[in-house]
């Protein structure tokens, strides 16, 4: 009986991914740290290309990895690390021919001014927040910070885990975490918490954002048209304006 029930569950959450999308929609699945950035873009696309509507999905690069995977609906694929695109390549869902670097982030720890300085003033703090590594890469870059930093067995019971980047800097502004590590463009868009301190660039690889056309992405023309956009010195701009790099 129990096996029946878990079949008709999983059966009906595919045909809730399987939506069909209509004529003119763009479906995308983005890293949580680039909202602000496509929201713009999409937006500024829009108006440029009437009848196309965006039907926009943001989170953790493995989440959204793992939704594609099982069938749901979407063209463009932005991940925060090289690790998750070359999943979706690996199991032939990501167009080969179009995946390219969309940008670069930093990794930094954000939190209230004057609780650390460094990796080492990690070790007098109680709480500290990072996103599931399992899922979200900005959780494994600090891990990784963490082994080459010699910390991660010290650092074990202080860690709080956050489902994606934008929750880690929630808890961080509400002061539940004596910090978080996070993106340097989410940083730079907190009201309570600061920028305490840079994560050195040799404990960690850099951040790249890969983007890719899905196999159905590659079929859909608006799609085709928008990653092309992406491309262009407009995105660039939006993308500087919000502090991340494009080299």
């Amino acid at each position: 009986m129990n096996i029946t029930i878990k079949l008709i569950a999983t059966l009906i959450s595919l045909s809730l991914f399987a939506a069909p999308a209509f004529a003119g929609d763009v479906s995308l699945s983005v890293a949580a740290s680039l909202k602000e950035v496509i929201n713009e873009l999409t937006d500024s696309f829009a108006k440029k290309t009437p009848g196309v509507k965006f039907l926009k999905n943001y989170g953790a690069s493995g989440a959204l990895a793992k939704q594609i995977e099982n069938g749901a609906p979407s063209d463009l694929f932005i991940s925060a690390n090289i690790e998750w695109m070359d999943y979706l390549k690996n199991k032939k869902l990501a167009d080969p021919a179009t995946i390219t670097t969309f940008t670069y982030n930093t990794l930094v720890f954000a939190g209230t001014p004057g609780k650390a300085a460094s990796m080492q003033d990690l070790l007098k703090l109680e709480k500290i927040a990072i996103g599931s590594p399992k899922s979200v890469p900005a959780g494994e870059y600090a891990t990784e910070a963490f082994k080459k930093a010699g910390l991660d067995k010290q650092l074990e019971k202080k860690l709080v885990m956050a489902k994606d980047v934008r929750e880690c800097l929630m808890y961080a502004e509400k002061g539940e975490v004596d910090g978080a590590f996070v993106y340097k463009t989410d940083a730079l868009q907190a009201k309570q918490a600061k920028i305490l301190f840079t994560v050195p660039q040799g404990l960690y690889p850099r951040v790249t954002y890969p983007m890719a056309l899905t196999i159905a992405g590659a079929k859909n023309k608006d799609a085709v048209a928008f990653i092309s956009y992406l491309h262009g010195d407009e995105a660039k701009a939006v993308l500087a304006k919000y502090g991340f790099s494009s080299r």
